[in-house]
């Protein structure tokens, strides 16, 4: 069995209802907590996003101050720049496409704050877009498991992984990873005596020590 199967079969195993785990009832909802996701757990996102959510819509947000976004957003760090990134989002989106998130890569990449990982995970969720968006989990692993070189970035990384899964697994694989990186492999103390994968990990003999 190739390295790509067992590793998809593993994950199937682990993760059989891999989802996003930021929480959204809206289109323009999953790209703002996309947003505010850079460097903060999505646990934090999620209980900022229930905050702002109940306070404003995309056309309300557009016209808050970004004081009153940032005291809101401020626990997910880097809260002045985040809270110019959403009301700009809000203003364009209000704006281009009546407060709607379109299906358009180049238009969403032109958004601040938004780049090709953010975009990744928005078209994959809400438009069922075949994408691998990589984060520091998915990165993680992908070196961890041998997948990728060491030295590789985020869009290298990107494009080997699509190379070598079919391309009708890439979005629930995204998840996957995630979830693994997140709760399995993590960056400090993986849990390498349970692993699925310890018999493929490159890394194995050096994490079980950590």
């Amino acid at each position: 069995m190739m390295k790509s199967e067992i590793i998809i079969e593993g994950l199937d195993k682990l993760y059989p209802d891999a989802r996003c785990e930021l929480n959204y009832n809206k289109d323009y909802e999953l790209l703002i907590a996309t947003v505010l996701s850079a460097q903060c757990t999505d646990k934090r996102v999620n209980v900022v996003t229930k905050e702002l959510f109940r306070k404003y819509d995309i056309f309300r947000l557009k016209e808050a101050s970004l004081k009153e976004i940032e005291d809101i957003i401020r626990p997910c760090g880097s809260y002045t720049k985040k809270a110019y990134y959403l009301k700009t989002i809000s203003e364009r989106l209000s704006q281009d496409y009546q407060g709607k998130v379109p299906n358009n890569r180049e238009y969403l990449e032109s958004l601040p704050g938004v780049g090709r990982k953010t975009c990744n995970v928005v078209l994959s969720n809400l438009y069922n877009e075949a994408a691998i968006a990589v984060d520091t989990h998915v990165a993680r692993v992908a070196k961890r498991l041998g997948l990728v070189k060491a030295s590789d970035d985020v869009l290298t990384i990107e494009k080997k992984l699509m190379k070598k899964f079919p391309k009708d697994k890439w979005s629930r694989l995204h998840h996957q990873l995630v979830l693994f990186g997140r709760y399995n492999c993590k960056a400090v103390k993986p849990d390498c005596s349970n692993c699925e994968f310890k018999d493929i990990c490159k890394e194995y003999p050096k994490l079980k020590k950590l």
